[in-house]
């Protein structure tokens, strides 16, 4: 490990992780030089994410320049004209994030690779958006989106705005690694521009997104937006200045920024996890709500491609949406206002049922993918046709992208069209929490629920000790079928076996006879499952919603300690 410590401490541009490892050696930290250099933080399809920090597994400008040089390989070696066409770049507002920009810059320019990079901080959507708008070969965005103040990331997308799916990933990783045994060029940000190989991306470009996102046809239901009113935080990150103006852009003049949590700040002094699902993160937007009686508290997470909102309940109290159910509504108000083509709408294995129902009464087309949004939207691409145009997709991880302007989670668009839905609510004299009722229904009453469940590191493989047994029922529901994404094969009852459409994944669903799910997904790495629970509860005519409600509750609460108790151990 010396001979790689010290290789490493002559590569390093930077000075200060260059301080940190010597005072590593100087100290003699064997744990912490070991935790560093025993292995390279992975590229796969989300990119890169770590720590920031000294040696290959952090986060840091050499990694940087041996990832952007390795993509910047891939690229010309995957596109014939990968140079002229370019990368463009953006940033959070993550301390070392300008810094790590303008390195993955200088290094694509080096080989000859065009870059467009923002003047300033930039919304994740943004950059997605901008792949598209200036037909470049990639796009890329450092940020740890929602992840604490010590980390830092890389993410990739590809030609065709999406996130990176395999094969490109696995290209990509591959491409890394030589670049990580070879000498670095030298050029600088400002030698690539003299070169002309870099564009700095100034408030035109942010103009443009805006623009687009103005003329979307389905982001232009005006009614009566100033009879709205909402408090919003951008969590510290980069969202305010464009969710401002968007909200204003469609007539929305009753706006309350967190003055405290509105400008970019990564150390983000104010909330303890800057994710809008954590306890206590939405704690500051919804007091500010509560000081003007607004009727929604919205939220984007720091890199603004999230969104999420609590609504104003009859007491006056506020109570926040789930993913799910933001997503429902989205679902259902879109798919009435959008053209009849634009008609094909998505969602996650993990996420609620209930958007397909929506989907089937609208007349409209539903898919499903594995977890993430590269799937969402890569899949889309595939399935649209010309009478069915992609509309929406949602993951329940507070993840939605309206439309095409952006083919990846996107937050600011999403803001704007839940605060025109609840103005249109508003006109009729309904309120959000109708509309879901309402929902509820016509479809009856889905919840959802998430549990990591940790089991005995002695024990065999779980997903084989699944899979060798398959129970009969679950909780005492029957199970009707069990679709078995590692061998794409669903597996009824009955012994009948039929074909599933999603690439191979080590994941088990158990669907049941009462219309509950259970989705079950095996750690490849440690003996843990993540399980996802669904349960549907009727509503009668003379049901009240409330009771319910209670009543789906219990039968979660059921549903999980029975599934649980039943897991090998």
């Amino acid at each position: 490990m010396n001979t790689e410590v010290s290789t490493w401490l002559a590569r390093d541009p930077d000075p200060v992780t260059r301080e940190e490892l010597q005072r590593l050696i100087d100290t003699n930290d064997r744990d912490a030089l070991e935790d560093r250099f025993s292995s390279r933080l992975a590229f796969g399809t989300a990119g890169l994410r770590g720590i920031v920090g000294a040696g290959p597994n952090r986060m840091n400008r050499l990694v940087i320049q041996e990832t952007a040089l390795g993509l910047g390989k891939y690229l010309l070696a995957t596109f014939s004209d990968a140079a002229s066409r370019g990368v463009v770049i953006g940033y959070d507002g993550r301390p070392d994030s300008s810094q790590f920009a303008r390195d993955a810059a200088a290094m694509l320019a080096s080989l000859g690779i065009k870059v467009y990079l923002t003047e300033k901080v930039a919304p994740t959507p943004l950059v997605a958006f901008g792949v598209r708008h200036l037909g470049t070969a990639a796009g890329i965005v450092v940020t740890a989106s929602h992840n604490p103040p010590a980390y830092n990331g890389f993410k990739v997308y590809w030609d065709n705005g999406a996130q990176i799916i395999p094969p490109h990933d696995s290209g990509i990783a591959a491409q890394i690694d030589i670049a990580a045994s070879e000498p670095l060029p030298v050029m600088s940000v400002e030698d690539a521009e003299h070169q002309g190989l870099l564009t700095w991306l100034n408030g035109d470009f942010y103009t443009e997104y805006r623009k687009t996102l103005n003329n979307s046809a389905i982001l232009s239901n005006h009614q009566q937006p100033e009879a709205v009113s909402l408090a919003y935080t951008a969590m510290h990150g980069v969202g305010a200045d464009m969710a401002e103006q968007l909200l204003a852009d469609a007539g929305f003049k009753n706006v309350y920024s967190v003055k405290a949590q509105r400008e970019p700040d990564g150390t983000f002094p104010t909330v303890n996890f800057p994710n809008p699902e954590e306890a206590g993160a939405m704690d500051m937007v919804i007091a500010e709500a509560k000081a003007h009686d607004a009727m929604l508290a919205c939220a984007n997470d720091p890199d603004a491609d999230r969104f999420a909102v609590a609504v104003r309940t009859e007491d006056g109290e506020y109570k926040m949406l789930t993913g799910d159910q933001v997503g429902v509504l989205l679902g259902h108000y879109l798919l009435t206002h959008a053209a009849p083509e634009q008609n094909l709408v998505g969602t996650t294995i993990v996420s609620s049922s209930l958007l397909k129902k929506v989907a089937e009464a609208a007349g409209a087309k539903y898919y499903q993918t594995l977890t993430g949004f590269k799937w969402l939207t890569n899949i889309a691409m595939q399935k649209q046709t010309g009478d069915n145009q992609f509309l929406f997709a949602y993951e329940e991880a507070l993840g939605y992208t309206v439309g095409q302007t952006v083919w990846d989670k996107d937050g600011l668009s999403a803001l704007v069209a839940f605060a025109q839905l609840t103005s249109e609510l508003q006109a009729q004299g309904k309120t959000i929490w109708n509309r879901l009722e309402d929902i509820y229904r016509e479809h009856g009453f889905y919840l959802n629920a998430q549990r990591s469940i940790a089991l005995d590191p002695s024990s065999p493989p779980v997903g084989d000790s699944l899979r060798t047994t398959p129970p009969e029922a679950i909780a005492g529901r029957a199970v009707v079928c069990i679709d078995d994404l590692k061998t794409s094969q669903r597996q009824y009852a009955d012994g009948k076996v039929g074909a599933i459409d999603l690439p191979a994944s080590d994941v088990l669903i158990y669907w049941l006879d009462d219309d509950s799910r259970v989705v079950v997904r095996p750690s490849g790495t440690e003996p843990k499952l993540k399980c996802y629970y669904e349960v549907v509860e009727p509503i009668g005519h003379e049901d009240c919603l409330k009771h319910v409600q209670q009543r789906a509750a219990e039968a979660m609460d059921d549903l999980i300690t029975k599934h649980q108790a039943s897991l090998p151990k």
